[in-house]
């Protein structure tokens, strides 16, 4: 709707009467504390687009969730027929629908890079965050796999200001939920990964990522 403005006349499916476009805005189903949900939002903020963000308790989904996704789970995008969910798929789809800034790379090759950077931070970082989330018997197994992880990704960081060069991206968009929630799942980082934590802090102190924050993500940090 526009600021202002009402047009109760239109129907609800309606986007153009007499020439005049009405927008409608995107709404993100978010957990609080869901990292995957705290991604999106990220992305949200840096464009710096208007959208609703709905606060979901992840431990008693809405109807409106489950009827949205398959799998009863947040993030949930939804602009008007198009309902998506899985974080990476909903920033892309951001990204290409509002493409400033861009925060994929344009060129063909460092996109598909990008994107197997994405996968590879499901399978070796997130994967492992999500054990220690559901309880698993060895915890610090999976703590020692993110910490070793994130110790290697720490040479590239002593080199550049973001992980894909000097440019925020779609990559630093996907690693700043868990480096947030280091300190919260008892992750303990080493000397070697100084520059990764410096990097963290850069990440920490951008407007997008700040705005972002849901007041329980907030009081995971001291």
């Amino acid at each position: 709707m526009i600021a202002g403005m009402n047009f109760p006349f239109l129907a609800s499916d309606s986007s153009i009467f007499y020439g005049l476009t009405v927008l409608f805005m995107m709404r993100l189903y978010s957990g609080v504390t869901c990292p995957y949900s705290h991604r999106c939002r990220i992305v949200l903020f840096e464009k710096g687009m208007d959208f609703e963000v709905i606060d979901v308790d992840q431990m008693h989904r809405t109807e409106d969730v489950s009827a949205s996704n398959p799998y009863s789970k947040v993030p949930v995008l939804v602009e008007r027929d198009l309902t998506l969910y899985e974080a990476n798929i909903i920033n892309e789809y951001i990204d290409e629908r509002f493409p400033h800034p861009q925060l994929m790379p344009p060129d063909p090759v460092m996109r598909g890079r990008a994107r197997l950077f994405l996968h590879r931070f499901e399978q070796e970082l997130y994967s492992q965050l999500n054990l220690i989330e559901q309880g698993a018997k060895t915890p610090d197994k999976a703590r020692a796999v993110i910490r070793d992880n994130l110790t290697q990704l720490s040479q590239i960081l002593s080199r550049q200001k973001f992980l894909l060069g000097d440019e925020f991206s779609m990559l630093d968009v996907a690693i700043a939920p868990l480096l947030w929630r280091l300190e919260h799942y008892g992750i303990q980082m080493g000397k070697e990964a100084a520059p990764m934590m410096k990097y963290a802090e850069r990440l920490f102190s951008r407007q997008g990522f700040i705005d972002a924050l849901t007041p329980s993500e907030r009081a995971m940090r001291k």
